[in-house]
């Protein structure tokens, strides 16, 4: 597949899960939860879909709630991929691998420090 289709491809799966876990995944484990890239292999077998998940007060998210979304949202493997299968057409429906994705949390440590440098 060209490098074009996989990127259309790779936005088309993270529009569906990201819409699919704001707006219909009941589990309580899965807090506030920001789909932020996805990587699709070239066959289609496997999307690598890397998550953000925002604390408590819009803080960065501690390692048990980070743990315990991504629990979550793997148990939600086949609900997801049905919801995929349901609205993409591909020959194939990929896995999905779930991984945690720092980029946001480190983004709010630098404007935390900023913050606390600002005078008042």
């Amino acid at each position: 597949m060209s490098t074009g289709r996989m990127r259309r491809v790779d936005e088309a799966v993270r529009q569906v899960i990201g819409d699919a876990v704001a707006g219909d995944l009941k589990d309580p484990r899965v807090g506030f939860v920001t789909v932020t890239d996805v990587r699709t292999s070239a066959d289609l077998r496997q999307s690598r879909v890397y998550v953000s998940v925002l604390g408590r007060s819009g803080r960065p998210s501690n390692q048990a709630e980070r743990e315990t979304t991504l629990e979550g949202l793997r148990s939600a493997h086949g609900f997801l991929q049905g919801r995929l299968a349901g609205e993409l057409r591909l020959k194939r429906t990929p896995t999905l691998e779930f991984l945690y994705d720092e980029t946001t949390d480190r983004a709010l440590r630098v404007d935390e420090l900023i913050a606390q440098e600002e005078p008042s």
